[in-house]
């Protein structure tokens, strides 16, 4: 360091003394700078952190053989390309799919660099980590406000291990052979108001509806009788505790805002009542399953294994698993009631809306009913369910066709390899499209087919690395069977029992994200298909 340059300690000592703060401090009260001298000062850090976000991002786009990533030439500072996002989500998503496909593309998104993935590889190695040392999953700003701090989505490393692991006895044959029939039960009640709501006979249509909220609702009481019910017995409560599951599927469409009135936190109270009911649910599925009654719905399932985990563990002079309380318990179940919320509910509109494009696929499913199922009248069993298989055919087909969630953005915790030619920095956003892995190797893939999973043809097993729709790794979905069950009863029970026209309008080939992805529009009208329809759908619904 030359003379001239050199800092001496007298005058560092000086800068951080008490007296010389003290000092500055009066100048400025004394002799203020004039706003003019303000505005100029903000203008200029504004500048100065626009200029910096451009030069990072420049940095970041740079792959290590001198290449840069695909995508926008420039962005707006700060905002990035929300505003876009916001106006048109589905074009904005899929025209920075075309930046590269498949690969790697860039964008920001209110100044967080974003890196969209379109190789069905590279996200299948996104999905594969899961730490604090890669990445973790980043569903929503206000998701920790919405779910929870602790709760599953959130979890990684051994907890998360343990805790799946007890997931096994949820989804053995004998829980989903119960839940078939719990899931055709409610199916055959809602069938039955839809068509009487709507003046539906046997002979006529009925008046037109959009049925996406139908089914939404459909959707959500199935979940809560097939994962709680018996514990959901208080009508007053259940009413309280729908609300208060609406108002969470909300808080998502918000704005990441937690203060009171704003969806957010209404979203934000309505799980801190659900975690109140569900607790008490636990607590009394506890006492029934050691008492050594049968269970009778998912959480049932799940308290015989904490008791026999909480046992083993006892047995070994060791503490009683981590989530064995009554309020893990519940804030697991609230888990598995908002997953399958939004994404059952598009792939149910899905469903409806793809039968009425292809009537002749949706002939071959009600020929194949009728050859399963006479009788009507007989409920559902698991056993029938998997004999379905053309009718399974067209459930995948629509899965991968539109897969509901279509990207899982992940966080990343420290610089990421994504290739071996580019590495995500620390903080960015790393977004593996799961639509367009379902788009990749397949036959006509932009066809809906379900014959390509045909076991002649067998897509389903020449494509699987690319069949993304139920994740991959650490959080692959372990409610995938009883998902794909509950579509497959649904499209089984309408082909049995219901004659439906969809009615077209210039959005009905759109597809908008709510934030799951739903068609334009699901306009329809109903009638049953036959004398004897109705009535079987009235014996298999539950009793009142």
């Amino acid at each position: 360091m030359s003379e001239s340059a050199a800092v001496s300690p007298s005058f560092i000592a000086g800068l951080v003394s008490p007296q010389a703060w003290s000092n500055a401090g009066n100048k400025l009260i004394s002799n203020p700078p004039s706003w003019t001298t303000i505005a100029g000062t903000a203008a200029a850090g504004v500048v100065g952190y626009c200029l910096y976000e451009k030069m990072c991002f420049a940095r970041w786009r740079r792959m290590k053989d001198g290449s840069i990533l695909n995508g926008p030439d420039s962005v707006t500072p700060v905002i990035g390309g929300i505003v876009e996002m916001v106006k048109d989500a589905y074009g904005f998503w899929e025209r920075q799919r075309t930046y590269s496909f498949p690969g790697l593309s860039w964008h920001s998104i209110v100044g967080v660099f974003t890196i969209f993935v379109t190789d069905p590889q590279i996200s299948r190695h996104v999905f594969n980590n899961n730490s604090k040392d890669t990445v973790l999953l980043a569903l929503h700003p206000s998701a920790k406000n919405i779910l929870g701090a602790s709760n599953i989505a959130f979890l990684h490393g051994p907890n998360h291990k343990l805790i799946r692991k007890s997931f096994l006895a949820l989804f053995t044959r004998k829980a989903l052979a119960m839940y078939v029939m719990k899931q055709d039960q409610i199916i055959c009640d809602h069938l039955g108001k839809w068509l009487d709501s709507l003046g539906s006979t046997d002979s006529a249509q009925g008046k037109t509806t959009e049925v996406r909220t139908l089914v939404r609702d459909l959707n959500a009481w199935t979940s809560q009788e097939v994962f709680a019910g018996p514990y959901l017995d208080d009508d007053e409560t259940r009413t309280k505790f729908g609300k208060a599951y609406m108002a969470m599927t909300d808080a998502f469409l918000g704005l990441p805002i937690c203060l009171p009135g704003t969806s957010v936190w209404k979203g934000y109270k309505g799980r801190m009542f659900i975690i109140k009911v569900l607790s008490k649910a636990a607590s009394r599925s506890k006492a029934r399953m050691a008492a050594g009654h049968e269970p009778e719905c998912l959480l049932d399932f799940w308290s015989q294994q904490v008791l026999t985990d909480m046992k083993e563990a006892e047995a070994q002079g060791v503490p009683a698993p981590w989530y064995s309380s009554d309020h893990k318990m519940a804030d697991t179940v609230m888990d598995f009631l908002f997953a399958s919320q939004d994404a059952s509910t598009a792939s149910l509109v899905w469903t409806i809306t793809q039968m009425a494009e292809h009537p002749e696929m949706f002939a071959k499913v009600r020929a194949e009913q009728q050859r399963l199922r006479p009788n009507l009248d007989a409920p559902f069993t698991g056993e029938e369910l998997n004999q379905m298989t053309y009718t399974r055919q067209v459930i995948k087909e629509v899965l991968r066709f539109k897969p509901p969630a279509p990207m899982v953005p992940h966080l990343v915790q420290k610089d990421f390899p994504l290739t071996e030619n580019y590495t995500a920095p620390k903080g960015s956003l790393v977004v593996p499209s799961v639509w367009a892995a379902c788009m990749q190797g397949y036959e006509d893939a932009e066809r809906f087919d379900p014959d390509r999973f045909s076991p002649e043809r067998q897509e389903d097993v020449k494509f699987a690395p690319n069949f993304l729709v139920f994740g991959h790794g650490p959080h692959y979905c372990v409610g995938k069977e009883y998902a794909q069950n509950h579509l497959t009863a649904f499209l089984a029970r309408l082909a049995s029992s219901v004659d439906f026209q969809r009615v077209r309008s210039k959005v009905s080939d759109d597809v908008i994200y709510l934030p799951t992805l739903y068609p334009g529009d699901s306009v329809f009208s109903f009638k049953w298909s036959s004398p004897t329809a109705r009535g079987a759908c009235a014996k298999n619904a539950p009793a009142k």
